[in-house]
């Protein structure tokens, strides 16, 4: 009988110290995380040429500001770090070494530029720190195999460009097409993309003209493109230059066909600089609702994030493109840390990074998902076209789904 209880004794306590290693198994940690909080790294075009989309910034800090709130991820609060780095790439390199090597964050999240954070990209992979969702649509960041530690956030330049390409094609199979784009690897990303689809057409590329991003003024080059005679005009600027080139193109009494990138859709960063009347009848692709447009209203997501607005960013312009793309990006990295759970390992965030099944941020437009794999780091591959009538965008036709890989 007492052998018996013994047994029984030891039995229960091997399950016992079992189900407590269990427990302490299931936590893990990585640099940055703990029990208590996440660090979360991130910089910006606070200042500076791109300093349009600083608002980014300001809206995924006041984002996870209202998740702490709430209580955290899984009880563990976002420490929020986020630097000025004046879309320099040598000041991203200092400011990102100070992220990983001074502040010690677990990951860096949808930092900005494809010049910047080209810059940083080996580094990021040789420390194996995640370069998570990046607020860039550069092609090269869906690059699982050579780069598994870095992936971007919304469709890339060149699925952009095949689209606004095939569009050209229907609208005008016989278009005389000027191309202004910015000389670096986001406006090459472009030029590559619509030459994918135009190479073989009747439409011809009568011009291409690129502009450096430390130039004050671009009024010259759209004066040389005017002169061509060309009677489509393909936009791929930033939004400081978008807005310059809609509004010279007005002065001149150019009247082409314009298509512009989804990078510089933003109505109070760009659209009302370049002119509400100038910018009537301007084309693009979006995947995100507009917060000032009265078609969402009534729309669920819509409705959340304009509580989150009204409580968190009183005053701000919600007609900013910006502030709906960053509250879908911060979401979009609330759910991968939801589903790492316990398990706060980098490795493990990648891996919840690429598992995202159909996942819908609040902001996007309905039909558009999240989607990614372990061989698709391309989390957004739907468009739907748009064109800027009396005031705000008017989307048009079906979604357009690319293909993976860009």
């Amino acid at each position: 009988m007492i052998t018996k209880k013994l047994s029984l004794l030891a039995a229960a306590t091997t399950l016992c110290l079992l189900s407590t290693q269990a427990a302490f198994a299931q936590k893990k940690y990585d640099t940055g995380a703990s029990d208590t909080e996440i660090k979360i790294g991130n910089v910006e075009a606070y200042s500076g040429p791109a300093s349009a989309y600083g608002i980014i910034g300001k809206t995924e800090e006041a984002y996870f500001k209202m998740i702490n709130d709430q209580g955290g991820i899984n009880g563990r609060k976002i420490n929020w770090i986020s630097y000025d780095d004046g879309y320099s790439p040598p000041k991203t390199v200092e400011q990102i070494r100070k992220l990983i090597e001074s502040d010690e964050v677990f990951l860096v999240f949808n930092a900005l530029g494809t010049p910047t954070q080209t810059a940083v990209q080996k580094y990021h992979n040789a420390k194996k720190v995640p370069q998570l969702f990046l607020a860039t649509g550069a092609s090269k960041w869906n690059d699982p195999k050579e780069f598994p530690w870095t992936m971007g956030f919304q469709p890339s330049y060149r699925v952009e460009a095949r689209i606004f390409g095939k569009y050209i094609l229907q609208a005008k199979p016989d278009a005389k097409i000027a191309i202004f784009y910015a000389n670096d690897d986001f406006g090459k990303d472009y030029l590559a993309g619509l030459k994918e689809v135009l190479g073989k057409s009747s439409a011809k590329i009568v011009a291409e003209e690129s502009y450096e991003t430390t130039e004050p003024s671009i009024d010259s080059h759209i004066v040389k493109l005017k002169e061509t005679g060309a009677d489509v005009f393909v936009n791929i600027s930033t939004p400081k230059f978008a807005a310059q080139a809609i509004k010279k193109i007005a002065e001149l009494q150019w009247r082409p066909m314009q298509v512009m990138t989804d990078v510089s859709i933003s109505i109070g960063a760009v659209m009302k600089p370049a002119g509400l009347e100038a910018s009537e009848g301007v084309l693009s692709a979006g995947y995100l609702k507009d917060a000032s447009d009265p078609q969402w209203k009534d729309d669920a997501g819509m409705k959340k994030f304009m509580a989150f607005i009204e409580k968190y960013m009183p005053g701000a312009n919600i007609s900013d493109a910006n502030l709906v793309y960053g509250y879908a990006a911060a979401q979009t990295m609330v759910q991968v840390l939801k589903q790492c759970g316990d398990n706060l390992t980098r490795e493990n965030v990648m891996k919840q990074a690429a598992s995202l099944k159909d996942f819908t941020p609040d902001t996007l437009i309905p039909g558009i998902r999240v989607n990614t794999s372990a061989t698709d780091f391309a989390p957004i591959e739907q468009l739907k076209m748009m064109r800027f009538k009396n005031g705000q965008w008017e989307l048009f036709g079906d979604i357009i789904s690319a293909e993976a890989g860009g």
